[in-house]
């Protein structure tokens, strides 16, 4: 006659070292799933690059006659500064081994993407109505809300620092028009180099 393996109680506790393993498996699981949402091939270097050179814009845009001629260099580094950042990201990307345009690289791309498409279109727009004193400002909302949203799929200082430039963009829009230079200085120099450091040390450059 076949013996017959008593049932468990349900109320008998786990083997410790079963539980202990247990409690690894779902940490291991965990770790992978935050490693898999989250975009790392943000280069803190590459921000601190990017700072230096919007404040050096700043110096050279606050001596121009014009608003309009502030402008245009303001416009020189917006499309200077995106290149030195792409050329960080990839580098960073590589020595890590890193895919930029599957999974999170992808998401954070398509994130951070309309808000920066928007603020262009917007730009030509106020500059043909005449609004140029208010562009600084809606560069600064809009490209924190960029930084928000891209960041929600990166380390989690850089949604902190989107807010930044949100709240930087909001003194920009009812500060005096002659401050605009020196927020952006503050906005796009400052922030990119104050956070760009901390990212640098703790996420591999």
């Amino acid at each position: 006659m076949a013996s017959v393996t008593p049932l468990r109680r349900p109320d008998t506790p786990e083997p410790p070292a079963l539980h202990a393993r247990a409690m690894d498996n779902l940490a291991y699981i965990r770790d992978t799933m935050e490693a898999a949402v989250s975009f790392t091939a943000v280069s803190g270097w590459g921000m601190v690059a990017v700072g230096l050179v919007a404040m050096l814009a700043a110096v050279v845009a606050s001596a121009q006659p014009t608003p309009g001629m502030a402008l245009k260099v303001w416009l020189f580094t917006a499309i200077l500064a995106p290149m030195i950042s792409l050329a960080a990201i990839v580098r960073k990307a590589k020595l890590a081994r890193m895919p930029l345009l599957s999974g999170p690289g992808r998401k954070f791309l398509l994130s951070f993407s309309p808000p920066m498409f928007v603020g262009a279109l917007l730009t030509l727009v106020m500059y043909r109505a005449g609004l140029v004193e208010a562009i600084p400002g809606m560069w600064l909302l809009l490209y924190g809300t960029a930084v928000v949203a891209g960041g929600a799929f990166s380390v989690q200082i850089v949604p902190v620092m989107g807010f930044c430039f949100m709240v930087a963009g909001i003194v920009a829009l009812f500060a005096p028009a002659a401050w605009n230079n020196w927020i952006m200085a503050v906005a796009f120099g400052g922030l990119h180099v104050g956070f760009g450091i901390p990212i640098a040390r703790r996420h591999g450059g």
